[in-house]
């Protein structure tokens, strides 16, 4: 994620960052300028039609449709960024989450358990790694931090990796409870954190294993492909030439919305509009070392 003042208006007009949309659709908007001009030469130069032409009615659709278009967009990205901000606020749990426990149990957990503060103190970043590696579709074994009650070696890397963290954590908990160490009411106090980490897991995974109906996205990219196609053709005769920036730039309006909704709708990756998992997992490290070390 990229970290910027949103009241500087004058810098990020100008400003063209890796992802943005213009880099992406510079093909397709150089597609549409070709077709534009050979529109307009074959409509002005080589069929010589005038402006009483039954053509230029075809902008009417234009002005029926664009009220639709519209709203269609506004919807699809109203849609993409309550994921994107749904899956925020499950981040924001698990640190919050994380530190609760942490502080719990840095006031359970005597100066003289020394090996079981140890292993919460790395294990609970461990499992913010390991969340954001699945959700990534990968594991990296260099952010998993050993502990000499746990290990990764002890990790089957084939199985859903971040429940089996959030089995250790829990089975270390019951078994500090059943050699007395932790009191049952103790449990009690520990529950939801325990609990939260695995609802987090399940609301992250439903944001990104359900993306927007195919059908849908699929009828909007068909919707302003269409509407585009037919543009030079309804305006060509009043703006003549100009009809060509006139295109790419609508062009460029409409179908940069629908590829920033797509970026945004699975905000778990590493594009630049993502979220800041990385940071976060760092700051849940270091929560956890501050309290428990």
């Amino acid at each position: 994620m990229i970290d910027y003042n949103p009241k500087e208006w004058f810098r990020y007009i100008f400003y063209f960052q890796k992802g943005d949309t213009v880099r992406k659709l510079t093909p397709l908007i150089l597609t549409i300028a070709v077709y534009s001009t050979a529109v307009a030469y074959l409509l002005l130069i080589h069929f010589k039609l005038k402006e009483n032409t039954d053509l230029k009615n075809i902008s009417l659709m234009h002005s029926l449709l664009g009220f639709v278009i519209s709203m269609l967009l506004v919807f699809r990205t109203n849609t993409a960024y309550d994921r994107w901000w749904e899956g925020r606020k499950q981040w924001g749990s698990l640190m919050n989450s994380s530190r609760n426990l942490a502080l719990k149990l840095n006031a359970l957990l005597g100066k003289d358990h020394k090996l079981e503060r140890a292993f919460f103190m790395k294990m609970i970043p461990n499992y913010a790694f390991a969340l954001k590696n699945h959700l990534r579709t990968g594991y990296r074994p260099a952010e998993f931090d050993d502990s000499a009650l746990f290990s990764k070696s002890e990790l089957n890397v084939h199985n859903h990796i971040p429940n089996q963290i959030a089995a250790a954590i829990f089975g270390k908990v019951i078994e500090l409870q059943k050699n007395g160490t932790l009191l049952p009411e103790h449990i009690l106090v520990l529950n939801h954190e325990l609990e939260s980490f695995t609802n987090i897991c399940g609301a992250c995974e439903r944001i990104k294993n359900t993306p927007i109906p195919l059908s849908y996205s699929s009828f909007i990219k068909k919707f302003i492909f269409i509407y585009c196609l037919t543009l030079p053709i309804g305006y060509v005769f009043s703006l003549h030439f100009l009809v060509v920036p006139f295109v790419m730039f609508v062009f460029y309006i409409l179908a940069s919305l629908e590829v920033i909704a797509e970026e945004i709708e699975d905000p778990f990756g590493e594009d630049s509009n993502d979220l800041p998992m990385e940071r976060i997992c760092h700051g849940i490290q270091t929560s956890a070392h501050a309290l428990l070390q």
